[in-house]
């Protein structure tokens, strides 16, 4: 039964949603704060000075010092995150723009990447902005909204004496490349060296890099500009939350740089992305690929497992293509999990010309002395790696695991690890901060929130449509935190989903979930992905994302669609990432709007009593041909098959629910409360949140495989969190 008093007290409130934001800060930002932004240290910016050095002033903590890609480590690398300068400027006006623009204000995406490309650098800057926190945050300095009519411009200069070993940067543009890198740009970016474009970006949650080695001269300092343009929600592009005028359950939007920002000397042949997922059965499955000349190239990689430097693999591979796509085997078997998140160290060594030895075509349980010299994995460690001549040497690491829905001895599906039933317990992140927004302030905040829920005894988060820092899911992975990761959503008329069709009609009418399809042009429009070109900037960006993130053991779900937001096609998208990535199930459409695809029957239920619905009818894709494997088994062993797994192999699982308020004094950023539920004490509160999470659990008998609660943090009005916006607070536990 729905209960209809909680759905209209849920229902956000425009009076509610205009009152301003109290500024809150975490104890990481404060911290910044202090040292970066207060008016004693408005001047301490990195700033060339007259001996040519890059420094910092004393007394003041690094700004996201560590190593922002833990699984591809070289030694040496230069963080540029600090102050920048920033000037926000108005689009000029284009005599040959498009008449077909949804808002005088917002450019088409071809006009936008004509624009950053073409835009000439400032003349003079309006300040300064504290990298990579996004201008419309605190933490920034600038706190101010970006519209779709600005373009957003930072600047910094380099000097070369900072970037490490001297004969290494002498050697630039010869033997070596200088790649600047930037973790996440939102939304469309040019980057400008010396004032000449050295490359363009599009694309708001993925990192990319630039090879600026032609750009400049390596005893001269260099000057780095970046043009930004962000539609944010006036366009169709994946956005995941962001909202300009936030309310309820839409976030404040953010642009620019919101991610680190580094600088890497690296050989003239070296690895680009390096992908290393390890299978129970021992198996390393490896995706490289290369940038720059590899004449005759070998991939040497060795895998060492760390407790007692036993050599488990190490095998000498051909490299001489753009990709390598390949596997190897190896003899660990030690398997990562949540109770022992094992993770093996990985050294792999690019050799090229002369350097590279004879393929060795099996090698198994080689001995140590057959390793390159040990280098012990050390993501925060600075200085440089030795290494042979025409070699790349990237420290990485990987795990060995297997993930599945099966069905299990009584003939119900359920999510497995390593072969046996796990029943998942997870917690909505939607990885917002009040000080950083999207960018978390501190790495130490990242490891905060992970470990909070895992005291907490839940097992898995589900990373809510965006693509966290790299360090995050690297503090996942030795923490023991599985991931359930979404794709970030888009689409929509003017950034605005059919409140109707996404929101109201299924909260309403449970009946309308399974009767809606995705594919047609009419579902198009009532979903929000009638665009074109949102459909395959979002597809691209989905595929991007399965490549990039499988490497990390505790990623075990992907979800591609949330509550029809943008949603098309989702059968095909879940053919198209089980092609990819067959190692992992996918959870294709949470919410509602099924589509009878994937590995679950994953639904959200706020404001119905907690039950299980069985599939119904055939399903389809890659899932339909496992539930024909298993039907025959099922009935030889005369198993007691459950409602739930009648109709074939998904597992069922209530992807989100509970989401009840509890406004604390003094750490919300509204004055009154918002969510699914709001109780006269926290100890009232608590007890509801504790009742809810036991009703869930008890249905794992029932053939539930698991479920993700709403939500770990407040965020802005919404104050459901199991701890406060701020951090400072942990509301479950008291």
């Amino acid at each position: 039964m729905l209960d209809i008093k909680r759905v209209l007290k849920a229902a956000p409130t425009k009076m509610r949603s205009r009152e301003p934001l109290r500024q809150l800060w975490t104890p990481w930002g404060e911290r910044i704060e202090h040292e970066w932004l207060s008016s004693r240290a408005g001047n301490k910016a990195f700033t060339p000075s007259e001996e040519g050095e890059r420094k910092l002033a004393e007394g003041r903590t690094p700004i996201l010092d560590e190593h922002p890609r833990p699984d591809m480590v070289r030694g040496n690398h230069t963080m540029l995150n600090g102050l920048w300068d920033y000037a926000i400027v108005s689009i000029p006006e284009d005599e040959n723009a498009s008449k077909r623009r949804k808002t005088a204000a917002m450019l088409t995406r071809d006009e936008a990447v004509r624009a950053v490309r073409e835009a000439a650098i400032p003349q003079t800057f309006d300040g300064k902005i504290l990298v990579p926190f996004s201008p419309e945050s605190a933490l920034s300095g600038v706190h101010q909204t970006i519209y779709p009519d600005n373009l957003m411009w930072y600047r910094t200069v380099v000097h070369p004496v900072t970037l490490g070993d001297e004969e290494a940067v002498r050697q630039i543009g010869d033997a070596n490349r200088l790649i600047l890198h930037f973790e996440a740009v939102d939304y469309i970016c040019a980057c400008y060296i010396n004032g000449q474009l050295a490359g363009t970006h599009v694309g708001g949650y993925l990192p990319f890099d630039v090879d600026v080695s032609a750009f400049i001269d390596s005893d001269d300092a260099f000057e780095i500009a970046l043009c930004v343009y962000d539609p944010n929600d006036s366009g169709t592009q994946p956005r995941g939350k962001q909202k300009i005028e936030r309310e309820g359950i839409w976030y404040t939007a953010q642009s620019g740089i919101w991610q680190s920002v580094w600088l890497e000397i690296v050989p003239d042949a070296y690895l680009r992305t390096l992908t290393l997922k390890g299978a129970a059965d021992g198996r390393l499955f490896i995706r490289a690929e290369i940038g720059g000349d590899k004449p005759n190239a070998k991939l040497r990689v060795v895998v060492t497992d760390p407790t007692d430097g036993t050599v488990v693999a190490d095998e000498t591979l051909p490299a001489g293509t753009r990709k390598l796509r390949t596997e190897i085997r190896t003899t660990a078997e030690h398997l990562w999990s949540p109770a022992d998140p094992h993770l093996y160290d990985v050294t792999a060594t690019l050799l090229t010309g002369p350097a590279a030895k004879p393929t060795i075509k099996s090698a198994v349980k080689p001995s140590v002395e057959q390793s390159p010299e040990p280098t012990e994995l050390s993501p925060d460690a600075a200085g440089t790696l030795a290494k042979p001549p025409f070699a790349d040497i990237v420290k990485s690491y990987c795990a060995f695991r297997s993930v599945e829905v099966k069905p299990d001895m009584k003939g119900v599906a359920r999510f497995h690890l390593n072969g046996k039933p796990l029943f998942v317990k997870g917690v909505l992140d939607q990885g917002y901060w009040p000080d950083g927004l999207m960018t978390a302030p501190d790495d130490e905040a990242l490891i905060h929130d992970i470990e909070a829920m895992k005291k907490a005894g839940f097992n898995m988060l589900r990373k809510h449509i965006k693509v966290e820092s790299a360090r995050w899911y690297y503090h996942c992975d030795r923490l023991g935190m599985l991931v359930w990761q979404d794709a970030v959503s888009g689409g929509g008329a003017d950034g605005e989903y059919n409140a109707w069709a996404t929101n109201r009609k299924p909260t309403l009418i449970r009946s309308t979930w399974n009767k809606f399809r995705d594919d047609t042009a009419e579902h198009f429009a009532a979903l929000g992905a009638d665009d074109p070109i949102y459909r395959r900037d979002w597809s691209r960006m989905c595929d991007a994302m399965v490549h990039m993130l499988g490497g990390h053991p505790s990623i075990v779900t992907w979800t591609l669609f949330n509550e029809g937001w943008g949603q098309f096609d989702a059968c095909d998208a879940a053919e198209r990432i089980h092609a990819l990535d067959p190692t992992r199930p996918i959870d294709a459409t949470s919410g509602w709007y099924d589509q009878r695809c994937g590995d679950f029957h994953s639904v959200h239920n706020y404001f119905r009593p907690l039950e299980i619905y069985p599939d119904k009818g055939p399903l389809r894709g890659y899932v339909a041909e496992f539930e024909k494997r298993h039907r025959r088994n099922r009935r030889a062993a005369n198993y007691t098959v459950l409602p739930v797994a009648r109709h074939g192999a998904r597992a069922f699982v209530i992807s989100e629910f509970g989401g009840l308020a509890q406004l604390v004094p003094e750490h919300a950023e509204v004055s009154r409360a918002y969510g699914y539920g709001e109780y006269d004490s926290i100890d009232d509160w608590r007890a509801a949140v504790r009742s809810v999470l036991a009703s869930a659990a008890a249905l794992e008998a029932r053939g539930l495989a698991g479920y993700v609660y709403t939500q770990v943090s407040d965020v802005e009005e919404e104050l459901n969190g199991l701890l406060t916006y701020d951090r400072r607070v942990n509301k479950f536990v008291g």
